[in-house]
């Protein structure tokens, strides 16, 4: 509710500049052809209206809907709107590449089950939230490796990212910086772009090491899962990374929060992206006609009663 406020406006503006001229046009013709303006100068209005038969209300309610349908229909004209098109050539969400870290410090707990584990479980469950949607995997330790490219067999990424062990990782090590160099080569080959969700106990890192990375790649969105608990020194380390990448940290949770905020995520910038949002706003103007058609409607069927009550 907050975005319509927030983005409610008008694309053609100038066509409400119709309303007060239709009003004042409206108002001058009410004085002109009022038929009883002579006697309104001579008798009180009380009495006027006492020996006025309800035609002349029955006018006036007719004239006031035809004011009342000019000013519904130069609003429908200006355009309200307080959204933006959906992209006629986004066919797909854009991809999201997972970049899972699987050092040996990954093994640990806590919690229990290990960091990996968890993590391995938490890709499980976000792989059925995003089922038919691009996800991949890469894996990382002292050096980065594409497991999947982005595909909608998303069954499969749970598959490999469950058989991902530090034993098979050929380099110890923690870079990140060469993951996410790796990713942004995949989303560079895809004009769709993407975004990074990083599942880490930590970054072993220098920030201004990860940033420059960050940035030489593509400056995609990115946001971390931290394995290790909030304001655990393993967590801290990623936030401060997350803060200088300008990135997003969400904490792993026992249910499904974490994973509502990740698809939330995901959703938000694969929206904001050139590949699904484009940058015209859709036009809301026409839910207005059916009002506009009721009271043209409505107006044919009392004039014929007034008719009726003319030939009798």
């Amino acid at each position: 509710m907050s975005d319509f406020f927030t983005n409610f406006h008008f694309i053609r503006p100038g066509w409400l500049l119709l309303i007060p001229v239709v009003a004042g046009l409206w108002w001058i013709w009410q004085r002109r052809v009022d038929p009883l303006r002579g006697w309104r100068k001579q008798m009180a209005p009380e009495l006027l209206d006492a020996l006025t038969i309800g035609r002349n209300i029955k006018t006036r309610h007719s004239t006031i809907g035809l004011l009342i349908g000019w000013i519904v229909g130069a609003v429908a004209v200006a355009g309200p709107t307080w959204k933006l098109e959906p992209n006629p050539f986004a066919e797909d969400a854009q991809p999201l590449m997972i970049l899972l870290k699987a050092s040996e410090s990954m093994k640990l707990p806590p919690p229990t089950p290990s960091r990996l584990e968890r993590a391995q479980l938490k890709i499980a469950e976000l792989v059925k939230k995003r089922t038919g949607q691009p996800l991949g995997l890469i894996a990382y330790a002292g050096s980065a490796h594409l497991v999947l490219p982005p595909t909608r067999d998303t069954e499969v990424v749970a598959q490999m990212a469950a058989e991902i062990q530090p034993e098979i990782m050929p380099v110890p090590g923690d870079r990140l910086d060469i993951a996410l160099e790796k990713a942004g080569k995949l989303f560079k080959a895809d004009s769709n772009g993407g975004a990074v969700l990083v599942l880490a106990d930590s970054v072993d890192l220098a920030a201004q090491a990860v940033t420059d990375a960050h940035r030489k790649a593509g400056n995609f969105p990115v946001q971390f899962l931290s394995l290790t608990g909030e304001d655990s020194p393993e967590d801290k380390t990623i936030r401060v990374v997350a803060t200088a990448m300008n990135a997003s940290v969400q904490v792993l949770t026992g249910d499904d929060e974490d994973l509502e905020a990740i698809t939330k995520f995901a959703e938000r910038k694969s929206a904001a992206s050139l590949a699904g949002e484009s940058t015209r706003w859709q036009e809301a103007g026409y839910w207005l006609t059916p009002i506009l058609a009721l009271m043209v409607a409505y107006s044919f069927r009392r004039r014929s009663f007034a008719n009726r009550e003319t030939q009798l």
